[in-house]
């Protein structure tokens, strides 16, 4: 009998990775940017050359400049930040932030794996950072299911999202230059603009916002129930009190306008991926907006 995470990769790679295929080839760029890690010669300057990769001694022997070359460094390692706090268990029964959470990381760790990249991930769940290391094989994507399936068994409930904590842990496994993908609903407080400014100086960081109906719209059903997604804090409300929608709607629209600014700041794409979203087309959006963006 198949464990969880086998079924739901399998499940996954025909419903998901086979229509992906062909469809989003090319669809990340090197974080390199073509300078590569191995050296490979060198030869005289030209027109057009970066300055900074002369080869200051070669020029002084020889009186003329020349720069040091390379090869492009082709593999890529991606680290896959996922939130695991309280609030990623909002939505359906089966179709929670949670569970497209984990589908999605799954997709995400055999698509690159694929293409001969190594992926790593980081876990956070009730202030428990958990790391899966980088590999490279399908055994390898079954071990973040696993850990995936671990988590939703075991969380506490109680644990808000601590982007910060998030950003600066992944700073210190990723050791050279990668892409970073951090899966969450981005639902918290703290001041995590100074941590994510300090990471993209060095890696491409984009985040993969996972979001319910639940978290934008407020049901106009009377008297109900509010409850904190991160604190679990309880609250009635009158859902149909024109002030009270009012004042939410405006909590929201602040919430998104904070997140937007400070990930623009820093030059983070945002891509909002909502549970009730086909994966697949979500993900080919994803793509064709990264091939837009100014390289």
């Amino acid at each position: 009998m198949r464990a969880a995470p086998e079924k739901l990769l399998l499940r996954l790679e025909w419903r998901v990775l086979r229509r992906l295929d062909g469809r989003i080839q090319g669809g990340h760029r090197t974080v390199s940017r073509g300078s590569g890690i191995d050296f490979a010669g060198i030869r005289a300057y030209v027109d057009g050359d970066d300055a900074r990769h002369i080869d200051w001694n070669v020029t002084a022997r020889l009186n003329e400049p020349h720069i040091r070359m390379f090869n492009e460094d082709r593999e890529l390692t991606v680290w896959l930040v996922l939130d695991r706090s309280a609030s990623m268990t909002a939505g359906k029964p089966g179709r929670g932030k949670h569970d497209v959470l984990a589908e999605l990381a799954l997709v995400l760790a055999r698509l690159f794996a694929r293409g001969g990249d190594r992926v790593g991930a980081l876990l956070f769940d009730t202030g428990v950072l958990r790391v899966v290391p980088p590999g490279a094989d399908r055994r390898h994507v079954l071990r973040i299911g696993a850990e995936l399936e671990r988590t939703a068994k075991t969380r506490g409930g109680g644990a808000t999202t601590d982007l910060a904590a998030m950003l600066d842990a992944v700073a210190r496994f990723a050791r050279r230059r990668c892409l970073i993908l951090v899966v969450s609903d981005f639902i918290g407080d703290g001041d995590w603009e100074r941590s994510l400014l300090r990471l993209t100086r060095r890696h491409e960081v984009v985040a993969l916002r996972i979001m319910d109906t639940a978290d934008d719209v407020l049901p106009e059903t009377g008297l109900i129930v509010v409850e904190d997604a991160e604190t679990g804090e309880q609250l009635v409300v009158d859902s149909g009190d024109p002030l009270f929608r009012v004042r939410f709607r405006a909590a929201v629209d602040d919430r998104d306008a904070r997140l937007a600014a400070g990930m623009g700041r820093a030059g983070v794409p945002v891509h909002r991926i909502d549970t009730d979203r086909d994966l697949a087309e979500a993900l080919v959006e994803v793509v064709a907006r990264t091939r837009d963006r100014p390289k």
